[in-house]
């Protein structure tokens, strides 16, 4: 189990619900994004809205993120660690509606199995998508069925090594001539890193500051 700093001995479930349930947090008031950490960077022309879930898998004594891998073929971001999400559609109506069609799109998991408990701040990306995050909780067993076109595996992280800021990096790249830097979090073989790394920077700063 995750251990709560100030609060009296919780199941994870319970925790996560009590920070998260109805929540509208914004801890700089303003989107986050990629410029978090490359000021004077943010796009400004107009973003493509999207959404993913942050999947949290609650097992009995334990909870992790459920992630993907995006397949090597794909036009953007091939081979990268992601959630399940993708483009909001305009019969979608809603960031949640988004996230969980994409999921089930994706990996094949019912919306049955999903309780949705909140958002994060929407985070902005230098590719021109403008993302919701929506916070779910999984409550196994479940079964999940990898669109091969777009996912080549799924797996799960320990939340209390995401949520562990010892395992927290910045690193850099040069991008288009100029240095960015950008969060990753690598576990095991995985790298996660960007947009994805970004958000559960977010979700760590969340829980810790709530």
């Amino acid at each position: 189990m995750i251990k709560h700093r100030y609060l009296p001995p919780l199941t994870d479930r319970e925790w996560l619900v009590r920070h998260l349930r109805q929540s509208n947090h914004s801890l700089i008031g303003a989107p986050r994004g990629d410029h978090d950490l490359n000021p004077g960077t943010r796009n400004t022309s107009p973003l493509t809205r999207a959404a993913v879930l942050i999947p949290l898998v609650v097992h009995v004594g334990r909870t992790s993120i459920l992630l993907t891998r995006r397949t090597e073929h794909l036009a953007k971001h091939p081979g990268q660690i992601s959630f399940p999400g993708g483009q909001m559609e305009d019969a979608d109506g809603t960031p949640e509606e988004t996230a969980l069609r994409e999921t089930e799109e994706e990996t094949g998991l019912r919306r049955r199995h999903i309780d949705i408990i909140g958002r994060l701040d929407d985070y902005e990306t230098r590719t021109g998508f403008r993302v919701t995050p929506i916070v779910a909780i999984l409550t196994p067993p479940f079964n999940l069925k990898l669109n091969p076109g777009e996912v080549a595996e799924a797996f799960e992280v320990p939340l209390a090594f995401l949520l562990d800021p010892v395992n927290h990096r910045r690193h850099s790249l040069i991008c288009e001539g100029n240095k960015r830097e950008f969060y990753a979090i690598p576990f095991n073989e995985y790298y996660i890193w960007g947009a994805t790394a970004g958000m559960l920077i977010n979700l760590y700063e969340l829980l810790e500051n709530s």
